[in-house]
């Protein structure tokens, strides 16, 4: 006798049919009630030349029941139990969450399904875990989490990118076949983000339904959206298990990682709204509740030549600049000159700091600043100590050449000895000197990673997550950059244990505002590490006036890359002008609802953070403009009933000479009532390609 779950949100509901198998009847908007006959009005037909029985699209797809498109499941004991059939055999719900428990008692393999909706952010999670209760080992190749989408949604969305252009956007049809993406670059990767869109035809910033989905793992993953050939729709994300890396001997369970989706009828707007809601109450643990400090650090400014005395002239600077944490990059630890050499000597290098690290730490508190420091815990050189007392500690596969990467390799977590060396030297470095925080990189993929022959990425991503809870069990006040060559390590599992990403090695502002824009639709600004670089960034060799990088860093979690002694003092306070006006909007930036606005000009970035009293709100001309005059700005977020008070925060100087007569309302505070706002708009100022301008909108 099926039966029907109604798990519910704010705006959303989750409809679960029990029969055999659990099937989503309806995910989505809220329903205020179901009626009686919903088994009846949702039986599907039966149609000719199919099999003569209805197959449902469960929560974990079996081919073993007639689903031939991608199943969520697949393995083998020995070659048989390859096809598993399972049958619910209990299930336990609350007012917020589903467990079910399957079985095939052929097969000998148990299913366990949980699904949770949380009633604020309206974001579902879903894992599934695997047991093996027979005899004889299990041989498991894939299991995946699946949710369906309903039939109209015909557009997909995905994100693609590389080293220093992270976080792209393409865009798709929805309606025969679908999509897969595969990373097997043991990281979340810069190339595929493990993230995806699907909604209805044309789904904008502000409008449309959409059904969001990211995969919380740190390692290889696959991720896909399928078309059947009847019509109905899924997607599907897991971890990509190698050949023989997920081996279950008897009562030995395997579990996948959370995947995150929400849905929203309001655009990809409401989607980021819900996830950030639920990132800041259920994923980030700030150690203290306090403003994100504004960083500088030190890699562009001095790259590995360090000196003390210099370094603490630069804090100094920064000081005044109003820098509030300061970082010291790579080239602080025992020869470590450039970067072919000494990664794994986590030592102090005496040559370079013959005083200690103490009085360059001292000094930058006594500027009334937290001190930071690089490290890269996970990789070694080969001309390292390390290496030459622990070459067997590599991650390899034996008999093989290892390629470097960077010039350098990776360490196997899952070697006790290595694992306990690592956060020996960590816990000393944290325990010896006054560092509040630590920027973790990791610079490069993993090339057969092997522990003990066998494949070893599940277990090198599990090793460096206790790694990590380890260490922040010891020291629980220190917070830890998640930095990846860049954005080549950002999820929501990292998150748990980390504190701020940062988005790419490119501080290009143009590049920059595409990398943060296709950030922004997980993570929230207070995350987003987002630096003015200096005026020729070192990555494009592009040029841009402070206006465009300055504008472009405040929106995120700030901080800015120079040497601050070389520098001329103009540049010095044009860079303290935008930190300050970053700390005057912090709260905002940090706590407000983000949103993004469709724009008539596609060479437009318009976006902005609200919260119910005030708006700060980007309009960012990335190109030239597609016509001789701006459109209006028409904010729909406002509330049309009440009175505002609207004036101009930042406006690029350079654009006044494209205009013979400008705006007379540039430099006055207009009164304007929302609905005019909403309805008629504003008119904008000529911007210069590659130019910003900032708007206060505050309810009076």
């Amino acid at each position: 006798m099926s039966e029907i779950i109604h798990l519910t949100s704010k705006n959303c509901s989750l409809i679960i049919k029990v029969d055999r198998t659990p099937e989503v009847l309806h995910w989505g908007a809220k329903i205020s009630q179901i009626d009686p006959d919903i088994m009846l009005s949702t039986e599907r037909p039966i149609s000719q030349a199919r099999l003569d029985v209805d197959v449902p699209l469960s929560l974990c797809p079996e081919l073993g029941s007639g689903h031939f498109n991608a199943p969520g499941i697949e393995g083998h004991r020995n070659s048989h139990d390859w096809a598993p059939v399972f049958s619910v055999i209990d299930q336990v719900v609350t007012e917020q969450s589903v467990t079910f428990t399957l079985q095939d008692d052929v097969a000998k393999l148990q299913l366990d399904i949980e699904l949770k909706l949380d009633f604020e952010s309206d974001v579902v999670q879903k894992r599934v875990t695997i047991t093996n209760v027979g005899e004889g080992k299990y041989h498991l190749t894939k299991l995946s989490s699946t949710l369906p989408v309903p039939n109209h949604a015909n557009e997909l969305m995905t994100f693609y990118g590389r080293w220093t252009r992270e976080f792209q956007t393409h865009r798709q049809s929805f309606s025969h076949g679908g999509f897969m993406q595969e990373n097997r670059r043991g990281r979340t990767s810069h190339e595929n983000f493990p993230g995806l869109f699907v909604g209805t035809d044309h789904f904008t910033e502000q409008n449309g339904q959409v059904w969001g989905f990211h995969l919380g793992w740190s390692g290889n993953h696959q991720l896909r959206a399928d078309v059947k050939s009847d019509g109905r729709r899924f997607v599907q994300a897991g971890e990509l298990l190698l050949a023989g890396e997920t081996v279950l001997e008897q009562s030995q369970s395997y579990t996948t990682p959370w995947l995150y989706a929400t849905y929203s009828a309001n655009g990809l707007n409401g989607i980021s709204e819900h996830f950030h809601h639920f990132v800041r109450n259920n994923i980030l643990k700030f150690p203290v509740d306090k403003p994100r400090p504004v960083h500088l650090n030190t890699w562009e400014g001095i790259y590995f030549e360090h000196d003390p005395e210099y370094i603490m002239k630069m804090a100094t600077e920064a000081a005044v600049m109003g820098v509030e944490r300061f970082i010291i990059d790579d080239g602080w630890f025992i020869g470590r000159d450039d970067d072919r050499t000494s990664l794994g000597d986590w030592y102090l290098d005496e040559k370079k700091y013959p005083n200690g690290l103490e009085p360059v730490i001292e000094h930058v508190n006594n500027q009334g600043m937290e001190f930071g420091l690089w490290v890269e815990p996970e990789m070694i050189s080969q001309d390292s100590n390390l290496y030459r007392a622990h070459p067997d500690w590599v991650l390899e596969l034996k008999g093989y050449h290892q390629p470097s990467g960077r010039w350098q390799y990776l360490l196997d977590l899952q070697n006790p000895d290595c694992f306990n060396y690592l956060f020996d030297r960590l816990n000393d470095l944290l325990t010896t000197y006054n560092i509040s925080y630590l920027k973790w990189d990791m610079n490069r993929e993993l090339v057969q990673p092997g522990h003990e022959g066998k494949p070893a990425v599940n277990g090198q991503t599990k090793a460096l997550y206790a790694l990590l809870d380890k260490l922040l069990t010891a020291h629980s006040e220190v917070e830890i950059e998640s930095c990846s060559s860049g954005g080549g390590r950002i999820d929501f599992e990292i998150l748990k244990r980390t504190h701020r990403f940062w988005a790419s090695d490119c501080n290009d502002a143009l590049e920059r505002q595409a990398i943060q824009r296709g950030m922004s639709y997980f993570f929230p600004p207070e995350v987003m590490g987002s630096h003015i670089g200096p005026e020729e960034c070192h990555s494009t060799n592009r040029r841009h006036h402070i206006n465009m990088r300055g504008i472009t860093a405040l929106g995120g979690h700030m901080g800015v890359e120079l040497d601050p002694v070389k520098v001329p003092e103009g540049e010095r306070q044009a860079f303290a002008k935008y930190i300050a006006l970053h700390k005057q909007y912090r709260e905002l930036l940090h706590s407000g609802r983000s949103f993004r606005l469709d724009t008539p000009d596609k060479r437009q970035n318009i976006y902005g953070v609200q919260n119910e009293n005030e708006m700060l709100l980007t309009v960012c001309q990335l190109t030239m403009p597609d016509y001789a005059l701006p459109s209006p700005l028409r904010i729909s977020c406002i509330d049309a009933d009440a009175q505002y008070q609207v004036q101009i925060v930042e406006m690029p100087e350079t654009s006044f000479q494209l205009m013979k007569q400008r705006p007379q309302w540039l430099d006055k505070t207009l009164t304007l009532s929302g609905e005019n706002i909403k309805e008629i708009g504003l008119t904008l100022p000529i911007l210069d390609p590659e130019s910003a301008l900032m708007l206060s909108v505050k309810k009076i």
